[in-house]
């Protein structure tokens, strides 16, 4: 059961009340469902660092909104923290072109991402500001819509996928105990 792989390195609930950088931050974080691993908390710890990790920004910026988040709906915090590490340098690119596609299929928009305006350069300031700002808004309106779309759907995808795979987890996992104890017993 991965419950008990994940036990050994997560703090235990006496060393948490006794930190004294949490105490200083008060109740909020000594909530048990940060710290436990059961089903419901760990799927919304990684609905929260799935949705997290789309926030535009480095690092540091999505583990405090991931923390955040975990806080808020009393998920566990350390899987909420952990799984904002999705996105990364190699995987932020498809993720964008994912939520941008997304973006213009919600906007009912077709065509593919417009091309920057690469002939500017050597040209006058004034030329140049007008023709970029262009393709950003022609960028961003797709992106800003699709970003939020996107982190609200890996995190729902998230949440059931976990909670699914955990209960099917149990239910495999009483049979096992079952079909052992019916050995046991001599029954067939």
């Amino acid at each position: 059961m991965p419950r008990k792989f994940f036990r050994r390195f997560l703090p235990s609930h006496e060393s948490i009340r006794e930190n004294q950088y949490v105490a200083r931050l008060g109740t909020r974080l000594q909530h048990h469902n940060l710290w436990h691993l059961h089903r419901r908390s760990v799927a919304g710890g990684v609905a929260a660092g799935l949705f997290a990790g789309l926030i535009p920004g480095s690092n540091p910026v999505q583990f405090m909104a991931g923390a955040i988040l975990a806080v808020a709906f009393r998920v566990n915090l350390p899987i909420a923290v952990l799984v904002t590490l999705y996105s990364n340098p190699f995987t932020i690119v498809p993720l964008y072109l994912l939520a941008f596609g997304l973006g213009q299929l919600v906007m009912l928009e077709s065509g593919g991402i417009p091309t920057p305006p690469l002939d500017l350069a050597g040209r006058p300031y004034a030329e140049w500001l007008p023709a970029a700002l262009a393709w950003i808004a022609n960028v961003g309106k797709p992106l800003l819509v699709g970003i939020p779309l996107l982190a609200l759907l890996l995190a729902a995808i998230g949440y059931l996928a976990v909670d699914w795979t955990w209960r099917l987890s149990v239910r495999w996992s009483w049979s096992r105990r079952r079909r052992a104890r019916a050995r046991r017993a001599g029954r067939p």
